[in-house]
């Protein structure tokens, strides 16, 4: 293994040289980048914080492919979505009544379980707020979400920076922030590469057997399904670009976060063995403190980051829809004291684990009613009949993970 201030520094110029070509002027203001980030900010907001420990503890040697699992199931449920997007630019098209009041139960849907996420990235942040001071514990780090609920969500940068700039400044504060965390996973992955390839070279490779099986593993795996969410928000950019840019980004952005996904619990699940660790929100933060001391601080950083952004677009997107669904008798002001009352009673009722559950369960059936709502547009369409049958089965798997889907248990 390499001594650890030569990793240090490794990790340290992959972090560098990440972040400078993503600042690249070329890139960060070419249309398609711009319009991946809000899906890409999302997807890979909070994922690879909580997944890796949670799939190694749960499923040992088979974490990869529940990984690989959670990726297809999403990108499936991005083809609905860019199916929707497809059928809505169509020149001449139209919906039927049904598919009417099915969007706008869709939205209704989205709405809330954009609550439940903002209380998700929240209560992470709190985590990992407090996670390398001395008050590390379950009180202070529900403090902190309180206080950034309060300070932040109610009259904070949310309601100044949407209100009186608008959508660029959100997609721009996004941007530096989608930045920042995939130098940050760059960084993570250079570490995690060289740990793994050591303990390969040593023999010392582990296959830890599962926890969970059969159909309590299939359930666990429902309650994921929010660690790859974050795609549809492409759904909602009509008025900044057009059909055809929002399908290839909403691509980019789901084919970037899984091969991030894919490779990270690939080198994750096979050099911990069951037991080395407590599975806490923050587990990551110990494990990675055996790869290289710079790590945990990169990976709070990045944790801070990613949770503040994550937490910003859903809030905009849930007062705003909330506004338009009401047609403006719930104010963008009163929705997010809504969404603050409604997480700060997860915050202080619930684990990050349930929270984590609630959230994959509100957004699944979102993507139900979407699936059915394209298999509706399919079924009219005679091109399409074929694509009608996968539609309905989409959303037959999107109610079944609605009214099943499981929360992990964490050590306490």
């Amino acid at each position: 293994m390499a001594a650890p201030m030569v990793l240090n520094s490794v990790i340290l110029a992959a972090v560098i040289a990440t972040a400078v070509v993503l600042l690249l002027p070329r890139l960060a203001t070419a249309p398609g980048w711009r319009a991946a980030v809000t899906p890409l900010a999302s997807i890979i907001g909070s994922g690879f914080l909580v997944l890796g420990p949670i799939l190694d503890t749960a499923y040992g040697f088979y974490a990869p492919l529940v990984m690989a699992g959670l990726c297809l199931g999403g990108y499936w449920f991005g083809a609905v979505i860019r199916y929707n997007i497809a059928t809505l630019a169509r020149p001449g098209s139209h919906r039927d009544v049904w598919q009417i009041r099915l969007e706008r139960l869709a939205s209704w849907s989205l709405a809330f379980a954009y609550i439940i996420s903002v209380a998700y990235y929240l209560n992470l942040f709190g985590a990992f707020g407090v996670s390398l001071t001395p008050v590390d514990d379950a009180l202070h780090a529900r403090l902190l979400t309180s206080a950034v609920y309060v300070l932040v969500l109610v009259v904070g940068l949310v309601l100044v920076v949407g209100w009186l700039w608008g959508f660029r400044a959100l997609e721009r504060l996004e941007q530096l922030s989608v930045s920042a965390k995939l130098a940050i996973i760059a960084g993570l992955l250079t570490g995690l590469a060289a740990y793994f390839f050591d303990r390969a070279a040593a023999g010392a490779l582990v296959f830890n057997p599962p926890l969970v099986s059969g159909w309590s593993g299939v359930t666990l795996a429902f309650g994921l399904i929010v660690t790859v969410q974050g795609f549809e928000t492409s759904r909602y950019l009509g008025a900044e670009y057009d059909a055809r840019t929002r399908i290839a980004s909403m691509r980019l952005a789901q084919w970037i976060a899984s091969a991030i996904y894919l490779v990270y619990i690939v080198l994750l699940a096979y050099v911990f063995r069951s037991g080395e660790f407590a599975l806490t929100e923050t587990a990551i933060i110990d494990m990675m403190v055996v790869v290289a001391p710079v790590l945990p601080m990169l990976l709070v950083a990045a944790a801070l980051s990613a949770q503040f952004s994550a937490a910003v677009a859903d809030t905009s997107g849930s007062g705003g829809l909330l506004a338009e669904l009401t047609r403006n008798r719930i104010s963008p002001r009163h929705a997010y004291a809504l969404l603050s009352g409604v997480g700060l009673i997860l915050t202080w009722s619930a684990d990050i684990f349930a929270i984590i559950a609630y959230a994959s369960r509100a957004f699944a059936l979102y993507y139900a009613l979407q699936s059915l709502i394209a298999a509706l547009a399919a079924w009219k369409n005679r091109a399409d009949r074929r694509l009608a049958f996968l539609f309905g089965a989409l959303a037959v798997l999107g109610f079944l993970v609605f009214i099943l889907g499981e929360a992990a248990e964490g050590s306490e």
